[in-house]
């Protein structure tokens, strides 16, 4: 009896709650927020539209690793060789002893400019410039570690630009950041091999998304050595031993 009492009671309750349904009325003004991920991709859409007459707003954010070489872009590796080169007649490197201490610190700012020749040191092709800033100085392996930007410039072939690590005691490798002219669009790596701190070094491009490079840049470079040289036509930059119109 009890639970008869109970049942009846709860059904009383229950027929006594009326809900109301919700209703959602959408205006034509209203504004609607759609945010797309697509994870193969590793990119973000996201969309802001607004109906009724209003003009459509759209925002598109998209991952750096979309950015890469489409089927159209040459993906084979091209390697070009060439010496940087101080003659002592550039004023460079210059110093800024920014952390004003005694010993090469963190901070200190290296500004650069130095003559460059193809890989066969037939040819003057122009020159680097560019900074370095030192990290930290290593005296236990005698030298220095800086992150440089620098870009080399070719005459009216354009330039190359690269950044990483620049290593005074040893072989780095920096990324090509990119490039004009005949290198618009350039990537990869280059290999920094040092010679003689800082008068003499040799680089190894590995270029990438750029058309065939011309014959005159290329050529069997000379190996590296304390000892090479430029030809005293290249170094005289007489006719016929530089490229056309090469920076200085």
């Amino acid at each position: 009896m009890a639970a008869f009492s109970t049942s009846a009671s709860l059904r009383t309750f229950s027929s006594s709650l009326k809900l109301s349904p919700k209703t959602t009325t959408t205006s034509p003004a209203q504004k609607q927020l759609f945010f797309r991920q697509s994870i193969p991709l590793l990119s973000q859409n996201l969309c802001l539209a607004a109906t009724g007459g209003a003009a459509t707003r759209s925002f598109i954010c998209k991952s750096q690793s979309n950015n890469r070489p489409d089927a159209s872009t040459p993906t084979k590796v091209q390697e070009l060789y060439v010496y940087e080169i101080n003659e002592r007649d550039r004023g460079s490197p210059a110093y800024l002893r920014l952390s004003q201490k005694s010993v090469n610190s963190l901070g200190d700012l290296v500004p650069f400019s130095n003559k460059v020749y193809s890989g066969d040191l037939k040819k003057r092709l122009g020159i680097t410039a560019g900074i370095c800033i030192l990290i930290k100085n290593e005296p236990e392996k005698k030298g220095d570690r800086y992150e440089a930007v620098y870009s080399f410039y070719f005459g009216d072939y354009g330039h190359i630009a690269v950044q990483g690590p620049y290593l005074t005691y040893e072989d780095t490798y920096l990324a090509v950041t990119g490039g004009s002219g005949i290198f618009e669009g350039a990537y990869g790596q280059i290999k920094l091999h040092q010679i003689i701190f800082p008068f003499k070094l040799f680089y190894t491009f590995y270029l990438k998304g750029i058309p065939d490079l011309p014959a005159e840049l290329l050529g069997t470079p000379v190996p590296p050595s304390v000892e090479v040289v430029p030809t005293p036509a290249a170094k005289a930059c007489e006719a016929g031993a530089t490229i056309a119109n090469f920076s200085d």
